[in-house]
């Protein structure tokens, strides 16, 4: 397995902007008879640990998907430590973001959180706003139909007030309205746990994204084994709906 010293040089076309659908916390704990909310924390160590080897493996846009629309559904207790686990991550890591250079953001409906948790993500977006050694962007409260209803509704208000001509819209003014408008799309979106789903996430963003599933659960997966996918991923050939190329 190659490590994250190696796999830069020997990438030929990097993936820039890798988006992860950090998948399994429930099932890592699970398997070790301890409750839920333990495998969502030790998923959050190893987002940091993610995030502090992606700048040296050529990775400059990170995005995780951390909260979906629909994990509302899940337990009062599990939703409850989910977003006070959120909360710690920011106050935490705010620090050690700034210091190495860090920009993180937010994408997702914002409404329903709580005031403390909004607090604490307008304000380490405020203090790490200047900073591009990587843009680490965290999906809360986030899912890819809400999103393209959010940026619709918007264009359509547009339309009625007479500030837009339908025949105006384009893909590209669609992508001015969604919460990524200033990221590019994915290169690669990794999902983890074996599951083969993209479950709602970045769905307009990654139409052409390459995507690799692999079966570790999101506790037990690596810089090493991210360092490998990207491997993988510089060898493949992207068409974007062309030919192959010689």
């Amino acid at each position: 397995m190659g490590t994250a010293g190696s796999t830069t040089s020997q990438n030929i076309r990097p993936a820039e902007h890798v988006a992860i659908i950090m998948d399994g916390n429930g099932r890592w704990a699970t398997q070790k008879g301890w409750p839920r909310l333990v495998g969502h924390r030790k998923g959050a160590e190893r987002v940091k640990q993610i995030v502090r080897a992606a700048p040296d493996l050529g990775i400059r846009w990170l995005t995780v998907y951390a909260f979906s629309t629909e994990n509302w559904k899940r337990s009062t207790e599990e939703v409850l430590g989910l977003m006070s686990i959120f909360a710690r991550y920011i106050e935490r890591e705010a620090d050690r973001m700034a210091a190495e250079g860090i920009r993180m953001r937010f994408i997702g409906d914002r409404s329903r959180l709580d005031t403390r948790l909004r607090d604490l993500m307008n304000g380490i977006e405020d203090r790490t706003k200047g900073f591009s050694r990587l843009n680490f962007t965290v999906a809360i409260n986030y899912g890819g139909r809400d999103e393209v209803l959010r940026a619709t509704r918007a264009l359509a208000a547009d339309v009625a007030a007479g500030r837009l001509a339908p025949e105006a819209i384009t893909d590209q003014l669609i992508s001015s309205r969604l919460d990524t408008a200033d990221l590019p799309d994915p290169d690669l979106v990794i999902r983890t746990s074996g599951e083969t789903r993209t479950s709602n996430f970045l769905l307009w963003q990654s139409a052409y994204a390459e995507y690799e599933f692999t079966p570790t659960l999101w506790p037990d997966f690596t810089p090493d084994e991210l360092a490998t996918i990207l491997s993988r991923f510089g060898n493949r050939d992207r068409r974007f709906g062309g030919v192959a190329t010689a």
